[in-house]
């Protein structure tokens, strides 16, 4: 059983940085894709980026170079550096894991806020 635990969420300014972490537990195989995702108030849940085993990283249209993702394989760690926040980037922020199995696993997110 996979758990992954977000952190790193706050309040930021527009034009800040932060920085998001997730601590995964249990067996996670090194061809298992890593994502974060984000859901902001009355809006679905899309993908921000993602990680293949093999290290290949896909972005979300709006990201437009301001995040990025990467993964410590050693330490079952993913991060996202985020970089001039936008109000809009406001949402839950959800790790995610999907094994080549079909198996995929949350965590429970963590709060972005952006607002001046």
């Amino acid at each position: 059983q996979v758990q992954l635990v977000e952190s790193g969420g706050g309040l930021a300014q527009p034009g800040e940085s932060l920085s998001l972490s997730c601590a995964a537990t249990g067996s996670i195989p090194r061809d298992a894709a890593m994502a974060w995702h984000r859901q902001g108030p009355g809006k679905q849940r899309e993908l921000v980026a993602i990680i293949t085993g093999g290290g290949r990283t896909v972005y979300g249209n709006f990201v437009k170079g301001r995040f990025t993702i990467s993964k410590d394989n050693a330490k079952n760690m993913l991060y996202l550096q985020m970089y001039n926040l936008k109000p809009e980037d406001t949402a839950v922020y959800y790790c995610n894991v999907a094994i080549p199995n079909g198996s995929a696993y949350w965590g429970q997110g963590t709060q972005v806020t952006v607002s001046s």
